[in-house]
């Protein structure tokens, strides 16, 4: 058992109460009888996410759009576990999800995780929506540090030459400084 499925069943284990429905969840290796708790009424959200969490991370795309929704939930443990299968989950969608999720400013609260998903997805998606999203950050008074933090460390991790101008812009901001020089040191000189 992996360290994310062990934390994951530890703190679902915590919320579901131990029911007995609980434990024969964990030990299903059926992926159909996985499946069918993401569609079967009156599922408590535990449940749906442990199943959701196992078939991802076996690679079955049913778990897409349940695991999108739990990438932007307001629970941050729920939004990481989504993120670590939606990353071992291989289905073409999950950039482009991760994307709208970490740019939607209605969201932004939530957009941690959909940022960092997409710097280990190294997706085409990745270096614009991080873009978008830290220069949205760097207005005055932004209260979403984390995520602007986040996009920064991100932009260095890709690399990209496109993100030197959002990087140069958030070295004028205190709390992002620092991280915007280690990443623009990663990020290639053009020639010219």
């Amino acid at each position: 058992m992996d360290e994310e499925l062990r934390s994951l069943t530890e703190r679902l284990r915590r919320e579901a109460g131990a029911p007995a429905g609980y434990d024969r969840l964990v030990a299903i290796e059926d992926l159909d009888e996985l499946a069918e708790v993401l569609t079967a009424p009156g599922q408590p959200l535990w449940a749906r996410e442990l199943a959701a969490f196992r078939l991802g991370s076996a690679g079955d795309r049913r778990a897409f759009e349940s695991l999108v929704l739990f990438l932007n939930h307001r629970d941050p443990p729920r939004c990481a576990s989504a993120a670590h299968a939606l990353a071992r989950l291989g289905d073409p969608r999950t950039a482009r999800a991760a994307a709208a999720l970490a740019t939607n400013e209605m969201r932004v609260a939530y957009a941690l995780h959909p940022v960092r998903l997409l710097v280990e997805l190294r997706a085409p998606e990745a270096v614009p929506a991080l873009i978008t999203t830290l220069e949205r950050r760097l207005r005055p008074h932004d209260p979403y540090r984390r995520v602007a933090l986040a996009c920064v460390e991100g932009l260095g991790t890709l690399g990209d030459t496109r993100a030197r101008p959002v990087l140069n812009e958030a070295l004028a901001h205190p709390v992002l400084a620092e991280a915007a020089v280690h990443a623009l040191a990663r990020i290639p000189r053009q020639r010219r």
